[in-house]
């Protein structure tokens, strides 16, 4: 994988007419991987997952039925989406499904201002 300083500069010898295996000794890279990149098969700064990731086909559904239920069990929830066609334990699904939750809360979080601290009321204790 290379940084997006390595891509942008890996881009900028291939406009200047080098060829790929070139680029590739060069920054000490596979020749495939330039290649990629090159052309645009690849993203810079993001690696491919090892192994699939069962759970995105059922993140949408999971959602809405959390939203439609928050109080909806978690076996009761698997038990559906195991009908679905989900493969995994249901160890696995509540891992991912509380993955999924915190990575949906930072987003709302990430977007706003930290606390405000009112300093009259701090200054007087």
């Amino acid at each position: 994988m290379l940084t997006e300083e390595e891509f942008v500069y890996a881009m900028a010898l291939r406009r200047r007419g080098w060829t790929i295996s070139a680029i590739a000794r060069h920054l000490g890279c596979d020749r495939k991987t330039i290649r990629g990149w090159v052309e645009g098969q690849r993203e810079p700064g993001a690696r491919r997952r090892a192994v699939p990731d069962y759970f995105e086909p059922f993140v949408a559904y999971v959602a809405a039925r959390l939203v439609a239920d928050p109080h909806l069990w978690g076996t009761a929830l698997y038990d559906e989406v195991v009908g679905l066609g989900y493969p995994r334990s249901y160890v696995t699904f509540v891992r991912e499904v509380r993955l999924a939750w915190v990575a949906a809360a930072l987003r709302g979080v990430l977007g706003r201002k930290g606390p405000s601290i009112d300093r009259d009321r701090a200054s007087a204790r």
